[in-house]
């Protein structure tokens, strides 16, 4: 059997990305004529180039602009550090210092709660029905009004599917294990493990490694078994716990100066909505293919894989309630929003409690019992 490369299994999938943009080459590509202006833009990035999935989306995202304009539209990509910090990517478009970004919005909770979101809040939608929210629910119209009060055009350029709850350095068996704990996290995450006692910081991915080993943080969590593995986080922290209750779907998105985006020509606002619809499918693709093979590895290779007592979920849950019971009481925006996506959350939890989850669970209990 012919053994495939990494390289060709990256040209595969770019392949598989490029069908999924089918729809935009029979838009864009008839209306580009060569009197297109040639455009040479910069996007930064929240990610090292170590994840290849996040890294590696942003990157297929430029060659599928690249390819959709016939090499007119050529978007250089810069990961995390390189031009501003990995958690500066908004400010660094907000105020013109570069054309583009690709970042998760809930870093930037400091600014507004309302961009969580964007990306994820806790016990929130499920991948599946965030993007049912943002596509068909309406969220993406209230996603516009809120970035356009920061000069951003913001579009959803990838999914990592619900995410594991983290890695620590102790068993957590009740709430009270909890606190005092230094914890690395994102988002609203930090306000709800705050009111659990944990003592909350924000840091980059690269960064992630080195305050786990030094003691900095006791825990953290990132994305998920194959982000995790290559950033080593197995090596400096023994437990890791499911379910991810913090982010069951974690949206990341390209942003673009809005008034640039309104000045592209047409064929080319087209090739970037294209691209970021086919990069949001296939990353979530990569990851649902990469996570299983790689949680494997971690087990095998020493990890302690422990779930959450009801206990710990029951008074994560709560807590989290009070969050935006509180951040409802004080932003008119964040409620807004709240109120619509709240709403939302309860219809399309009924739907799959129905159907969805009863599936899931039966096919989880027979394909256990198989082994």
């Amino acid at each position: 059997m012919t053994r495939t490369t990494p390289a060709q299994g990256l040209d595969r999938r770019r392949a598989a990305a490029l069908a999924l943009a089918a729809p935009a080459a029979a838009i864009a590509s008839p209306a580009i004529a060569q009197s297109q202006p040639p455009l040479r833009w910069r996007m930064v990035t929240s990610y090292p180039k170590s994840l290849d999935t996040l890294d590696g989306g942003c990157r297929l995202l430029a060659k599928l602009v690249f390819e959709l304009t016939d090499g007119r539209f050529d978007i250089q990509v810069f990961a995390g550090g390189e031009v501003v910090p990995a958690l500066a990517v908004l400010d660094a478009v907000q105020n013109g210092t570069v054309e583009m970004g690709h970042t998760a919005s809930y870093y930037y909770v400091g600014k507004d709660p309302a961009f969580a979101f964007d990306t994820s809040v806790p016990f929130g939608l499920n991948t599946r029905q965030h993007n049912a929210w943002m596509l068909q629910g309406g969220g993406a119209a209230l996603m516009d009004e809120l970035f356009s009060a920061y000069n951003i055009k913001a579009i959803p350029a990838g999914n990592t599917g619900a995410q594991m709850a983290g890695w620590f350095r102790k068993e957590i068996n009740s709430a009270d294990d909890l606190k005092g704990l230094k914890f690395r996290t994102g988002g609203l995450v930090g306000r709800v493990m705050s009111k659990l006692g944990v003592v909350v910081q924000q840091i980059a991915a690269g960064d992630l490694y080195p305050a786990l080993e030094r003691g900095t943080i006791d825990a953290a969590e990132w994305v998920g078994p194959h982000d995790d593995e290559r950033l080593g986080l197995q090596k400096v922290a023994r437990f890791y716990y499911a379910p991810g209750w913090a982010e069951g779907s974690a949206q990341v998105s390209l942003y673009i100066g809005k008034e640039r985006f309104e000045g592209l020509p047409p064929a080319y606002k087209a090739a970037v909505t294209q691209a970021c619809a086919a990069v949001n499918s296939w990353m979530l693709a990569k990851y649902d293919n990469d996570n299983p093979v790689a949680l494997r590895r971690l087990v095998a290779g020493g990890a302690q894989l422990r779930l959450f007592s009801r206990e710990v979920l029951s008074a994560a849950y709560d807590a989290a309630e009070q969050v935006y019971a509180e951040i409802n009481a004080t932003n008119p925006r964040f409620k807004k929003i709240y109120d619509a996506w709240n709403a939302y959350r309860r219809e399309e939890s009924l739907w799959f409690r129905v159907n969805e989850l009863q599936f899931d669970t039966y096919m989880a209990y027979r394909l256990g019992r198989a082994g």
